[in-house]
């Protein structure tokens, strides 16, 4: 995704769905998002949650440069295009980018990325803790996840 500050800078917003849970792991906000940036987060990722089997994308730049490829197969990840102006075959990311640009980057005039990041921040957790999702009986999705990972649910204070 992409947008623009203000004062007319742009910048690109990279978003990880689990696909399995429709647990949003991260959305990774910069100017640029070169390869290595993604292979860094999926990195980071790799270690809270293990490896993904596949995953699914568009034919961006980013994702077609070599450095991702050999990351993931490196990690034995399977690589899914989406074909050219079939959004529908990530119907379940489009989702999600449509709710993001609706309820975070239209409402919104950001000055700075921080800006962007923090409030990026802040609905994610809505998202992931406490937003009921139809497609998983009306659960949000970190609690769909624990309840198919047997993973006992912790307390969150936010001040």
């Amino acid at each position: 995704m992409s947008d623009a500050l203000y004062w007319g800078r742009r910048f690109r917003m990279l978003n990880i769905i689990d696909e399995g849970t429709h647990e949003a792991l991260g959305i990774v906000v910069l100017t640029s998002l070169p390869a290595v940036r993604v292979a860094r987060e999926l990195e980071q990722i790799k270690s809270v949650r293990g490896v993904p089997q596949r995953i699914r994308m568009d034919d961006g730049a980013e994702m077609l440069a070599q450095v991702f490829i050999d990351w993931c197969d490196a990690n034995g990840i399977e690589l899914m295009y989406i074909q050219p102006g079939k959004p529908n075959q990530n119907a379940y990311i489009e989702r999600f980018n449509r709710s993001y640009r609706t309820e975070v980057l239209n409402p919104y005039l950001f000055v700075t990325l921080k800006q962007v990041r923090d409030l990026s921040a802040a609905w994610l957790i809505s998202y992931n803790e406490e937003r009921p999702h139809d497609s998983l009986g009306r659960i949000p999705p970190a609690e769909f996840r624990r309840q198919i990972t047997g993973e006992v649910s912790t307390l969150k204070l936010y001040a």
